[in-house]
């Protein structure tokens, strides 16, 4: 894999007329991952959008080498198209291969997206971004909707990626028991 790198420069967000977080900043190669933490409502999805380009800094800049790929709660797969076709449109968008991790949907492939339960969507996206080919994976709860032995999946998929030199930044809430976790709590950068 190419090399890789993400970096963050006094990052403020400002939402309407609330500054959510100033003063962020941090710096991560290949095979580092950083976990975002905070309460609901503190910027973190923001700052997910922010790394991934979707939204302006209100303060700071980011600077990346490697393409980044976000998952979030919005799947970005067509509900209409059966998933195989969905997933498959993504390969194709992305001149990618299949995911290297399994996330248990060859049984699923005829389905259409909208059938498909919120942890059946959330493994698709999880599929997605592996497939996408992007050396920075940028995941905002990755684990909503997984049960137990899926969000173990998803883990083993984050280390997977970092092991072959990839970035993961991931918000959540739940517990990661991923190695050599870097933690930036978005509490210690309010206003």
């Amino acid at each position: 894999m190419q090399p890789c790198r993400l970096a963050a420069y006094d990052l403020a967000c400002r939402r309407g007329d609330r500054l959510l977080f100033r003063g962020v900043g941090f710096e991560l190669t290949g095979g580092e991952a950083l976990h975002l933490s905070g309460p609901n409502g503190i910027g973190k999805s923001s700052l997910m959008r922010i790394l991934a380009g979707l939204l302006r800094a209100y303060n700071g800049h980011v600077e990346h080498e490697g393409a980044m790929a976000l998952s979030d709660e919005r799947p970005a797969l067509d509900p209409h198209r059966p998933l195989g076709e969905a997933l498959a449109f993504w390969r194709q968008v992305d001149c990618a291969g299949e995911a290297r991790a399994d996330f248990g949907l060859e049984d699923l492939l005829d389905v259409p997206v909208r059938y498909l339960s919120t942890g059946q969507r959330k493994r698709a996206a999880l599929a997605r971004l592996a497939a996408s080919g992007a050396r920075i994976w940028l995941l905002d709860e990755p684990l909503n909707g997984l049960d137990t032995h899926w969000g173990a999946s998803a883990q083993a998929a984050i280390e997977a990626h970092r092991a072959l030199g990839g970035i993961a930044v991931i918000a959540s809430h739940q517990p990661l028991q991923l190695q050599k976790l870097r933690t930036l709590s978005l509490l210690e950068h309010l206003p």
